[in-house]
């Protein structure tokens, strides 16, 4: 797989102090709270059991990627904030991404350049 030199500098996010799954726990049932859902709703609407979800807000376990992607659709969460990792960039880093996304996006055609555009009209 190619990776292009200019995001070979970024590092990655620093890694929670906790555990993981103690991480999850405590925003799955901060996110469950803010969207006024019972332990059981949640599990229905992420088909997984009851016992597994309570299991995962205690912290006792971590879903599979499609659990995690059900339950950010449920609770109307990002897997960044389930996941407790930056919504942002590192200060500085910021400027160096656009710059590298700006060098990008000038080598790009007039179709690819349309397609992109196209795609952006669409995220909200």
């Amino acid at each position: 797989m190619f990776i292009p030199p200019d995001t070979r500098t970024l590092t990655p996010p620093k890694a929670p102090s906790r555990p993981l799954p103690a991480v999850l726990g405590e925003a799955l049932r901060a996110a469950r709270l803010r969207a006024g859902l019972q332990q059981t709703e949640t599990a229905r609407l992420v088909a997984i059991s009851r016992n597994a979800y309570s299991r995962l807000e205690r912290g006792l376990m971590l879903p599979s990627v499609q659990t995690l992607f059900r339950l950010c659709t449920a609770l109307g969460a990002t897997p960044n904030e389930l996941l407790d990792f930056p919504t942002a960039l590192p200060p500085g880093m910021s400027a160096t991404a656009k710059e590298a996304l700006l060098r990008r996006v000038r080598l790009l055609d007039g179709r690819q350049a349309l397609a992109l555009v196209q795609f952006l009209s669409g995220v909200r």
